[in-house]
C-alpha cells in the first residue's frame, strides 16, 4: 500500500488532497476537476482514478453517467490488478466486473488494517455486534443435546479479527487457533491474548493446508459478509471436521435467492442458499435461525446464526 499514497509528483498530491476534501466536503463536481488535473500530471495513480470514479457516480443522472464512473474504476482496477483500493466493489455496485469477487483479499485487508485500532470500540460499542456471544450460547445448549463433552478439543476462529471470539468462547476449548487476512488485526489479537496460534492467511487457502479431521470446532463470526460463494470453504470446513464436528457461524441475511452485495458492501446469504451449499459439503444444519448480530442506522441487521455438524 506504501506505493499507493504518492503520485511521485508533490503537486498532484496536493490536488489530490483538495479533491478528496471536496468529496467529503459533498462538492462532487470540485472534485472530479481536482482529481482530472491530478490525473493530467500523474497518469498512472490509482487513487486519483478511484476518486475521480467516485466524484462521477456521486454527479451521474443517468446510464451515462454511470458509464463514466464505471470507466474510472476500471482503469484503478487494471493499474491495481490485486485490488487494494476496492475498485472492484465500486465496479460491481454500477454493475460491472462481473468476471470478478467484488471483494479482492487484498482490499480486505487493506480495509481491516486501517479499521485495527478502532474496531472493537466501533463495532461492539457503536453497532453493538453480538454474533461472539451468540455461538457460544448456541454451543453451549448443543454441544451437550450432541452428547459432546466440552471443552472442545480443537478450535479453529476463522476471520479471527482482533479475538473477540476467542474470548467469548473462553474454557470451551482445549486450544483455540485464530486465522486472519490482516496483520494488524491480528497483532491486536495477539495482544490480546487467547490464542494457542495465530496465522495470517484466507480463508481457503489455510483451511487446505490443514489435516483431514484435525478440529472439532470451527467459529467463522461475521466473517462470510466479505464472502460470496460460500462452496468452497464448506467443503474445506467439513473435511477438517472431524465426524461430528460442528461448525458455528453467522451471515447476513435477504429474502430473496442467492447472495447479493448489499450498499454496505457486505454480501448476504439466502436460507435456501445456505442449505444447499451445506448440504454439498456434507455438513447438516444442528441449528439455523434468524439472528440481528450488529445494528445498522439503528437497526438490527437481519441474519442467521448457524451450527453445521459435519456428517458422523
Amino acid at each position: 500500500m506504501a506505493a499507493l499514497r504518492s503520485s511521485g509528483d508533490l503537486l498532484a498530491d496536493r490536488r489530490y488532497v483538495w479533491a478528496e476534501a471536496a468529496l467529503a466536503e459533498g462538492d462532487p463536481a470540485a472534485a472530479a476537476d481536482l482529481a482530472e488535473q491530478v490525473l493530467e500530471r500523474a497518469p498512472s495513480y490509482g487513487p486519483a482514478w478511484l476518486l475521480l470514479g467516485q466524484a462521477r457516480e456521486a454527479l451521474a443522472r443517468d446510464e451515462a453517467g454511470r458509464e463514466h464512473a464505471r470507466e474510472a474504476f476500471a482503469r484503478a482496477l487494471a493499474l491495481d490488478p490485486q485490488d487494494a483500493l476496492g475498485a472492484a466493489l465500486r465496479l460491481a455496485r454500477l454493475g460491472g466486473a462481473a468476471d470478478r469477487p467484488a471483494l479482492s483479499p487484498a482490499y480486505v485487508r487493506a480495509l481491516f488494517d486501517g479499521y485495527a485500532g478502532r474496531f472493537e470500540d466501533h463495532l461492539v460499542g457503536a453497532l453493538g455486534y453480538c454474533a461472539p456471544e451468540m455461538i457460544r450460547a448456541a454451543l453451549a445448549t448443543l454441544a451437550p443435546a450432541r452428547g459432546r463433552a466440552l471443552p472442545f478439543r480443537r478450535a479453529l476462529d476463522l476471520g479471527c479479527g482482533t479475538g473477540l471470539a476467542a474470548r467469548a468462547l473462553g474454557g470451551m476449548a482445549a486450544a483455540i487457533e485464530g486465522v486472519d487476512l490482516s496483520p494488524r488485526m491480528l497483532a491486536e489479537a495477539r495482544r490480546r491474548g487467547g490464542y494457542a496460534r495465530l496465522h495470517e492467511a484466507d480463508l481457503g487457502s489455510f483451511l487446505a493446508g490443514q489435516a483431514p479431521g484435525s478440529a472439532d470446532l470451527l467459529v467463522a463470526a461475521d466473517v462470510f459478509v466479505y464472502v460470496r460463494d460460500l462452496g468452497p470453504v464448506f467443503r474445506e470446513a467439513a473435511r477438517v471436521l472431524e465426524p461430528g464436528g460442528l461448525f458455528a457461524l453467522t451471515l447476513q441475511a435477504h429474502a430473496g435467492e442467492g447472495a447479493v452485495l448489499g450498499a454496505d458492501g457486505r454480501y448476504a446469504h439466502a436460507e435456501a442458499l445456505l442449505h444447499a451449499e451445506a448440504d454439498g459439503a456434507g455438513l447438516a444444519p444442528a441449528l439455523l435461525r434468524p439472528a440481528a448480530i450488529r445494528r445498522q442506522n439503528g437497526e438490527g441487521v437481519p441474519g442467521w446464526l448457524a451450527v453445521l455438524a459435519r456428517d458422523a
